[in-house]
């Protein structure tokens, strides 16, 4: 069992998909640890598992074989409903398409995961607030995402995801739909909160923003090729 200081622990990891007799060895024998305050990012060519990886640490899908310990918690027997309370306590999800309901503002977007708890409208009102703050955007609680930039709509994703407190964040390739400068800001956004404390892990093909994490992993054809850590 990892210790108390691991938060992610994966032993032989494999994902094989199905699909018309034919099978894809997404991931092959993985083996990886996430300590509680580490920066990560995952790095590797296009089709080499970064993203499915990413997936099953977020538990959005299982894998074929392996072990996989979230917390000091085995994850493999996880119903349903258990692995959607994790996913909405637990892991901040960042993604390259931001993701954010166009019918709903920027309060209520970052305020719609904390719903689902039930929790009480002043806590809502105050987390919600707080984390836009945290990103520079508690001037844009009533805009709409058509009404945001790019970088805007990213800062809000990342302020809906730090508004649940989560362990970890998560971030698919978060500058993929950025221009340079708006792909610098939300970087140095990230490693703001990484001094701060969050635990962070993230997909990126981008060697300049991979350089930014404490650690890099490197994925080929499914499975770990070289893990760099950053100096200085």
């Amino acid at each position: 069992m990892p210790d108390a200081g691991t938060m992610i622990s994966m032993e032989n990891i494999t994902k094989v998909f199905y699909t018309d007799e034919v099978e894809t060895h997404a991931l092959s024998g993985i083996h990886m640890q996430i300590r509680k305050g580490e920066y990560v990012s995952i790095a590797g060519p296009s089709g080499s598992g970064k993203s499915t990886l990413l997936a099953l640490i977020g538990l959005l899908d299982s894998p074929s074989d392996g072990t996989y310990v979230l917390n000091s918690h085995s994850v493999a027997n996880l119903d349903i409903s258990e692995r959607s309370r994790i996913r909405n306590r637990e892991i901040g999800f960042i993604f390259q398409s931001f993701n954010l309901i166009g019918d709903l503002n920027v309060y209520e977007n970052v305020e719609l995961p904390l719903t689902y708890r039930g929790m009480p409208a002043a806590e809502r009102k105050e987390r919600v607030h707080v984390s836009l703050e945290r990103v520079g955007m508690n001037h844009r609680t009533k805009h709409y995402p058509s009404q945001l930039s790019g970088g805007q709509q990213q800062r809000v994703a990342v302020a809906r995801a730090l508004a649940g407190t989560p362990s970890i964040l998560l971030a698919d390739e978060p500058t993929g739909n950025l221009d340079s400068r708006n792909a610098e800001a939300v970087m140095d956004l990230l490693r703001d909160l990484h001094r701060e404390g969050a635990t962070i892990c993230m997909v990126t093909h981008d060697p300049r923003f991979a350089r930014h994490a404490d650690r890099q992993i490197h994925l080929f054809d499914g499975r770990v090729v070289e893990e760099s850590v950053e100096v200085g």
